[in-house]
């Protein structure tokens, strides 16, 4: 056995445990601490004698847990394929504008409603949080059915980069005007739908966000082989037999899925999906994409629970926006990489 194969299958384990520490610490800080123990009980169906702390877990932080989990797992693996396919390290989930598509798509509902109908969505309950959701999925696909097509008819990944940031600033300028005639209210709740939160769900719909997040994450990892050849080149892939516009689509189209769920359930979250694969890149230490992939997957749940638990840390009443913390852990690792790429080039 290698040392570099035995590094390998070291790591993944160490990394899984550190991600149930993770979460693990997520079921038990706040502004309540609940004991380890009893947060074993409840989860495993035991119950707890502490009324208060069972509805804690269950109602609030077992479903922000999950959503984390999965909403970091999915941005980590679409902005790996992003990276991957533009050959940019700077690239992220939104750089094809389907997070501006996703935010318009909310923008008619949250903005133009209070106008035309005369209320708020977000007055609604559960039938408000749908038309949101549904606004948004409607949004992203529509922008990511463009870039499919763009994509196939036009090819070459500069061209279909700068198309879909055009994209993502004509959709911001829309926004823009829509901000502008609309109520006070309702611009207020667009701009706390911005900010991002992994709190928007119960139990039952954060299972399901995770399963439509987690296995799209792990189906990327049939994509290994072709994200393999497309980082050697487009024309070194295609003379090693790679169809090019067939691979790009498909990467394309599971980023993009990613991406879409993600912001139409808990707003657009930044910096996740940028900074991410450079820490994948960086604890792998290889350029193998199956390798890669799977440490996005682990990386990128840790982070977003990581970024979770800033949140809320003990002690504080108040809960901060998700997008202000990751910001703070993913700004650094962009910073470092633009400052090692200008290293290199002198």
């Amino acid at each position: 056995m290698t040392p570099i194969f035995q590094r390998k299958s070291v790591l993944i384990p160490l990394s899984l445990g550190f991600l149930l520490i993770l979460a693990a610490l997520n079921l038990a800080l706040g502004s309540v601490n609940i004991p380890i123990a009893e947060v074993v009980d409840i989860v495993t169906g035991k119950g707890s004698s502490n009324v208060i702390w069972e509805n804690i877990l269950l109602r609030t932080r077992l479903p922000q847990t999950i959503v984390a989990l999965g909403a970091g797992m999915a941005l980590g693996v679409a902005g790996l394929l992003m990276q991957t396919l533009f050959r940019n390290p700077l690239a992220g989930p939104s750089v094809l504008g389907i997070s501006s598509g996703s935010s318009l798509g909310v923008g008619f509902v949250l903005l133009v409603a209070g106008q035309v109908w005369g209320f708020s969505f977000s007055r609604l309950g559960i039938w408000g949080d749908l038309a949101i959701i549904t606004a948004s999925l409607g949004g992203a696909f529509a922008v990511l059915a463009l870039i499919l097509f763009i994509s196939h008819k036009i090819g070459g990944t500069l061209s279909v980069l700068i198309i879909g940031v055009m994209i993502g600033y004509l959709s911001n300028s829309v926004v823009g005007v829509l901000k502008f005639y609309s109520m006070e209210e309702d611009v207020h709740n667009y701009v706390i739908w911005g900010l991002g939160s992994f709190s928007r769900m119960s139990v039952d719909r954060a299972y399901l966000f995770a399963i439509i997040t987690i296995v799209p994450s792990l189906l990327a990892l049939f994509l290994s082989k072709s994200l393999n050849l497309m980082a050697l080149g487009d024309r070194y892939a295609s003379n090693l037999g790679l169809k090019i516009k067939r691979a790009r689509l498909l990467i394309i189209l599971c980023a993009g899925t990613l991406t879409a769920i993600v912001t139409a359930f808990c707003g657009p979250i930044i910096f996740i999906g940028m900074a991410v694969p450079h820490l994948a890149k960086l604890v792998s230490r290889t350029s193998n994409h199956l390798y890669l992939i799977c440490n996005a997957c682990i990386l990128g749940a840790a982070t977003a629970l990581l970024c979770n638990l800033l949140a809320r840390l003990p002690g504080m009443e108040s809960e901060l926006p998700i997008n202000s913390v990751t910001a703070f852990i993913g700004a650094p690792v962009v910073i470092s990489v633009i400052w090692k790429k200008r290293k290199e080039n002198f």
